[in-house]
């Protein structure tokens, strides 16, 4: 299936990801909605990588699957893309947490103790 145009593929490999793209692609399309896995929950469950891989792998191919379920461990919205990524949340049913009253942007945060999948159907 192609998930990326040729715009958001590096230059020499239009219509090619490499093998762990893939893998980390697949893994973003089959967390169900309402739900999340951190950048480090997807690397941990490929037991491959780390969380800077995946968020590289997510910014350079990303756009055609369900990135806002791939998010920072810290629950804060892909910076950029928070009001997508919040109507998105809240179209799902994602559990989100009101932002602290220190924080300047009063963006809300997922709450991970309720959101976070752990790769298991059911």
């Amino acid at each position: 299936m192609a998930r990326v145009s040729d715009e958001h593929v590096p230059e020499g490999e239009a219509g090619e990801l490499p093998a762990y793209a893939e893998r980390v692609l697949d893994v973003a399309e089959a967390i169900p909605p309402g739900k999340v896995m951190t950048y480090g929950d997807v690397a941990e469950w490929l037991e491959e990588g780390g969380p800077r891989q995946v968020g590289r792998v997510m910014a350079l191919y990303g756009g055609g699957v369900p990135w806002w379920r791939v998010v920072r461990a810290d629950g804060r919205p892909l910076p950029g893309a928070e009001r997508k990524a919040l109507a998105r949340y809240r179209e799902e049913g994602t559990p989100l947490r009101d932002a602290a009253r220190s924080a300047g942007d009063r963006i809300p945060r997922l709450d991970l103790a309720r959101a976070r999948w752990d790769g298991t159907r059911g």
